[in-house]
């Protein structure tokens, strides 16, 4: 195809992908889930699982390999865009307000799994066509452990707002453990990134070069924004010149992170989080947020979802294999969070919400699963079991959540104005007046 005929197919894939991300997503918000398990099945749907399935000419000519460079070029922008929000919106203050029992939550949530996932990876290393040829046992180890403790802090924090829980206790612990479990991940992330690079100074420059590039962006450039809040609260608004500040600079993070050899996406939220707060923040959202998250986000689901092919499960070992990570992620990572929570003296109810809402994985693990594929770590088989693990354990994290905690809240408030408006019944005529 030419570079004509591409950009022309472009446009018709971003109508197709768009359409089919909003048909899901309405579908999904009837059943109670959010946007983004919607287009993490969107993906999946337009992939070869069902679309090319059953329609394979249409989708081999929507989709077809050529075209693929210009969508995952497209997909990282908006993985990139849309960490970078992530940074701004993380809270650091959470942490420290529930600091010992979130870091106890947290670190359960991490250790447990990830030794279940590197126990995991040790049976699976010897089962032919799971991990790259090249790739050693404790290359391997260290994936799945990886992939089995990631937390995705966005689908958790949705769940948490939409519950009106953001300032209840239980939202402030979950949230700060999530955020901490969330920045343990990028650690890990860089990790895994630079070894398996295959070379130790390359490594070492990367991780070196990872901390002094944070060092730099918080220490240098996050108080030289914090000076132009001022300017943004004069205009009242997120101008010109200073928007195009922010896109420049997040362009250069996210190209020297690459180069390092720690994924762009690393820079980008390191970059979030030194944004200032406020009224920054704010109108800094106002402006990138509909467009990312409506627009851009999507490619990368649908990237992530090219690239899942259920057909290559097609055994009953293999199913066997993608069930077992499947109990391995789900029970390794609840038990040890709802563990944790009750060692820390937290009603049960409460911990097991806790446990529920750390066991959605969504975004994060999706990042994880490409860059394992990219890399040759792991084959397409693998990579769909997982991608099958991450769906569906975000998928039960929000009927779980109110199974568990919702619906007895709601009981407890009813219950509550039920007694209020008792005893309100029983005052005088003049109080009950007052009361309203």
């Amino acid at each position: 195809m030419s570079n004509a005929q591409l950009s022309v197919l472009f446009f018709l894939e971003l109508a197709f992908i768009l359409s089919v991300c909003r048909i899901v997503g309405m579908l999904a918000k009837k059943l109670g889930q959010p946007q983004v398990v919607a287009e993490m099945i969107a993906g999946v749907v337009m992939g070869p699982s069902l679309f090319g399935m059953l329609f394979p000419g249409l989708q081999h000519a929507l989709f077809p390999k050529s075209a693929m460079s210009i969508l995952y070029a497209a997909s990282q922008v908006g993985l990139v865009f849309y960490m970078f929000l992530i940074g701004v919106e993380f809270d650091t203050s959470l942490i420290r307000r529930r600091l010992k029992s979130a870091a106890a939550v947290s670190l359960s949530g991490i250790i447990t799994p990830f030794i279940l996932g590197s126990l995991l990876a040790l049976l699976l290393v010897g089962v032919p066509g799971l991990f790259g040829k090249s790739v050693v046992t404790w290359e391997a180890m260290l994936f799945m452990g990886a992939a089995m403790s990631i937390t995705a802090f966005p689908m958790l924090a949705r769940i948490i707002l939409e519950r009106g829980l953001a300032g209840t206790s239980l939202g402030t612990l979950a949230l700060a453990a999530g955020s901490m479990d969330d920045a343990a991940a990028w650690c890990i992330l860089a990790l895994m990134l630079s070894i398996f690079n295959k070379d130790s100074a390359v490594a070492l420059s990367a991780i070196l070069g990872g901390a002094v590039y944070a060092g730099v962006i918080l220490l240098v450039v996050k108080p030289l924004f914090t000076r132009l809040t001022p300017v943004v609260e004069r205009h009242g608004n997120l101008n010109g010149p200073v928007l195009s500040l922010v896109l420049i600079l997040l362009m250069v993070c996210a190209w020297i992170t690459d180069t390092l050899g720690i994924y762009s996406i690393f820079g980008a939220f390191i970059l979030g989080t030194a944004m200032p707060r406020g009224v920054f923040a704010y109108h800094l959202r106002k402006v990138l947020e509909p467009l990312v998250v409506s627009f851009l986000l999507p490619l990368f689901f649908v990237y992530s979802g090219l690239n899942t092919r259920l057909n290559l499960v097609n055994t009953l070992l293999l199913w066997g294999i993608a069930l077992l990570i499947l109990l391995a992620a789900t029970f390794g990572k609840g038990i040890a969070c709802w563990l944790a929570a009750r060692l820390n003296k937290e009603p049960n109810r409460e911990a097991l919400a806790i446990g529920t809402l750390m066991n959605s994985r969504g975004l994060m693990e999706l990042i994880l699963l490409n860059i394992g594929l990219e890399k040759g770590v792991i084959t397409p088989t693998l990579f769909t079991m997982l991608v099958l693990m991450a769906i569906v354990t975000t998928l039960i994290a929000s009927p779980i959540f109110e199974f568990v905690y919702g619906r007895h809240r709601k009981d407890a408030a009813a219950s509550s104005q039920k007694e209020e408006n008792t005893v309100q019944g029983q005052q005088p005529l003049a109080e009950r007046v007052l009361s309203l």
